[in-house]
C-alpha cells in the first residue's frame, strides 16, 4: 500500500521517514517529493508497505504525531489525477 505522508518539516529526510515507519513493517521503498528547481522538499512524501495490515498499523500510529517539529499527516495516497484538461489556460482554449 502506498501512503501518503503531508505537512513534513523541511529538515525531514528519507532515512527519518524510514525510522519511523520500519517499526511497522518492511518498507518497499520511502521517497521525498522534491521542487525540480532547488531540489529542497515540498513537505509530503510516500512510503510503500506492501503488507496492508501492517500499512493500515503505520497510518494509524503515525497519523498526528509530531516528527523534526511538526505533526505529519499520514493516509492512503489517493490516485493521481489526470491533468490533461487544459494545463490551466484562462482562456479556455485546449490544445488539438
Amino acid at each position: 500500500m502506498k501512503i501518503y505522508v503531508g505537512n513534513m518539516s523541511r529538515e525531514v529526510t528519507e532515512d527519518d521517514l524510514k525510522t519511523a515507519f520500519e517499526t511497522y513493517g518492511k518498507l518497499e521503498s520511502v521517497t521525498i517529493v522534491k521542487n525540480k528547481y532547488d531540489g529542497e522538499s515540498r513537505g509530503f512524501g510516500f512510503v510503500e508497505i506492501p503488507n496492508k495490515n501492517e500499512a493500515q498499523a503505520a497510518i494509524e500510529n503515525l497519523n498526528g504525531t509530531e516528527l523534526k517539529g511538526t505533526r505529519i499527516t499520514v493516509n492512503e495516497a489517493r490516485p493521481r489525477t489526470d491533468r490533461r484538461d487544459g494545463g490551466g489556460r484562462r482562456d479556455g482554449g485546449g490544445r488539438y
